[in-house]
């Protein structure tokens, strides 16, 4: 009796081995690629965040829009928009309305990405000189 395998035999366990080790390498490099987005949007939450408290914590806010660059590739665009209060006499009101929004910007290879946080910030109204 002849002890050992077979041609066919080693042609399907070798066959069975490629498509196993090809599949696991799939599942290897989705998983770092997801890893790197995942990253990318920490970053970018972080960034937004930080803008955001910066602007908050800055002693004036007027109307308009500011934007800037990060050293690493993501960008940032800040609009403060005064809300309309339904008070009659909007003078009379302790406080000005802003509505806050900043959005971090950055890309994926060919993509894309955005993140934004968005508050309502209270102010002191500016004075308005009388003539």
């Amino acid at each position: 009796m002849n002890k050992g395998f077979t041609l066919i035999e080693v042609l399907v366990a070798m066959s069975i081995l490629a498509v196993s080790l090809v599949v696991t390498l799939q599942l290897f490099s989705g998983g770092l690629k997801s890893s790197r987005l995942s990253d990318q949007y920490t970053r970018g939450v972080f960034y937004a965040r930080e803008k955001m408290d910066e602007i908050l914590l800055a002693g004036e806010l007027t109307a308009g829009v500011i934007a800037g660059d990060f050293e690493d590739g993501f960008s940032w665009r800040a609009e403060a928009l005064p809300l309309p209060l339904t008070e009659t006499d909007p003078g009379r009101l302790p406080f000005q309305a802003f509505d806050l929004r900043v959005q971090v910007f950055w890309h994926e290879g060919e993509k894309a990405k955005t993140f934004a946080v968005s508050t309502i910030k209270l102010v002191e109204p500016v004075a308005q000189e009388k003539i």
